[in-house]
């Protein structure tokens, strides 16, 4: 999977820097590093990065800022947030605005490497290719898996970040049953829950709103200490890729 992917490091730790562009590297990544904002939003503009590991404390600015800006801008790149382990708060704004996963400081290079790999995976980077495509259809939107899309029928995309159609998507493979937030965590960010994390609480949170949920069309049911289900008719339609 790893062989061409391109990861931008920003971080205003020289050490930290060059620790994962070492390690990435000889996992066979393709690392570029940025130091401030400044650096980042040129790397941005000029290299594309497939996935950006980012710092949320940084000397000439906030790395949420950056975050919220890239999904304006270019809403597939993937982010984890890299943050200390107090800023509780930081984690669930940064889930809020677009992160797709995020990772406390101090952390084991080889944790980060596997959250990367399951963020690149989850958005289709993998090397083994499935020999059938699916598509589904719920309620009023149709939704590819391949392309990440989530259309209605009358032609208006619901904008959801990856996290949230990684949430989505779990629930369309799963229609009716009920899955607790390990479970969801688990298959969403291949970890098991913190009892203080409330990151599937605020992604379920903000899918509902995105998709336009009320008390007329409910499409999620909330079941007290047992977790979240999807209540609505799923189809399901294949094609030979």
């Amino acid at each position: 999977m790893s062989g061409q992917i391109h990861i931008l490091i920003v971080d205003d730790d020289p050490e930290i820097r060059s620790l994962l562009a070492r390690y990435l590297g000889s996992q066979g990544f393709r690392v570029s590093a940025a130091s401030n904002r400044a650096e980042c939003e040129a790397q941005l503009s000029t290299s594309g990065p497939d996935l950006v590991v980012l710092d949320v404390l940084l000397p000439d600015g906030s790395g949420l800022d950056i975050c919220r800006s890239m999904q304006e801008r270019r809403p597939r790149t993937p982010v984890i947030l890299l943050t200390a382990l107090k800023e509780d708060v930081d984690r669930i704004i940064g889930l809020e605005i677009g992160a797709d996963d995020y990772l406390g400081k101090p952390f084991n290079p080889r944790e980060l490497v596997a959250r990367i790999k399951a963020v690149l995976r989850r958005g289709g980077h993998d090397e083994q290719a499935v020999s059938e495509t699916k598509t589904y259809s719920f309620g009023e939107y149709e939704v590819d898996p391949q392309l990440r899309s989530v259309v209605r029928q009358d032609g208006i995309a619901a904008e959801l970040t990856g996290a949230e159609f990684d949430l989505l998507n779990v629930f369309l493979e799963r229609p009716g049953r009920l899955l607790s937030r390990d479970q969801l965590l688990d298959l969403t960010q291949g970890r098991s829950r913190d009892p203080l994390d409330r990151s599937i609480d605020v992604l379920m949170s903000r899918l509902r709103r995105k998709l336009g949920e009320n008390d007329s069309t409910p499409i999620f049911k909330t079941v007290r200490n047992g977790g979240y289900q999807l209540t609505v008719n799923v189809k399901v339609q294949t094609a030979p890729r």
